[in-house]
């Protein structure tokens, strides 16, 4: 079964972030996976060159062990948040999301939403060997697409954010799956190709 893990990067009491990312994870939860979901405010983190913390290990264990995962950030004056950034540097070195297909959303209070951190964000997952998915989600004026129940009002919002876990399983489905089932074959591991003659 596939096993997918969220990051929400930010430990703000009532984050608008967690809330676009519970619309996120409640699209993957009409899948068969497994989900796992790690909010930054609930995390004992460490900062490099200090020993790994239990949730330290417990967040790298689970995304080398993932099949893709999400990536949630506010916007903070211009970049992503320093919380999102503590929890990749929790994932070691080589890092846990090397090869893994990565999703990412970004929320801004402003008009022009998350570009700048979620650009941010792309190139430093990217440089760790993450696959970062296109069509990254950025949502601008988050405040207005939540009512006080956290529930999203703003039908384009929710469909960009369900999207976002469509497009990651899709992802998968598509590209991760054939590529391991190829490797099983050429190591030998599978039932072997037999053309018809």
């Amino acid at each position: 079964m596939r096993q997918i893990i969220t990051l929400c990067g930010t430990n703000r009491p009532g984050n608008f972030t967690g809330k676009a990312l519970a619309v996120v994870e409640d699209e993957l939860r009409t899948h068969p996976l497994e989900l796992t979901s790690f909010h930054a405010a609930e995390l004992q983190l460490d900062f490099p060159g200090r020993p790994p913390t239990e949730d330290a290990q417990r967040l790298k264990e689970a995304a080398s062990a993932a099949s893709g995962i999400v990536i949630a950030t506010p916007e903070y004056h211009g970049g992503y948040s320093a919380m999102t950034k503590l929890m990749i540097e929790n994932l070691g070195f080589p890092s846990a999301l090397g090869g893994k297909p990565v999703a990412l959303l970004g929320v801004a209070a402003g008009r022009i939403g998350a570009i700048k951190s979620l650009e941010q964000l792309r190139g430093v997952c990217s440089h760790t060997g993450a696959i970062v998915l296109p069509g990254s989600v950025s949502i601008a004026g988050v405040q207005q697409a939540f009512d006080a129940e956290g529930r999203c009002t703003d039908e384009a919002v929710e469909g960009a954010l369900r999207g976002l876990g469509t497009a990651l399983l899709e992802f998968i489905k598509d590209y991760v799956c054939p590529k391991h089932a190829l490797e099983a074959l050429v190591r030998g591991e599978g039932a072997p190709w037999v053309a018809e003659v």
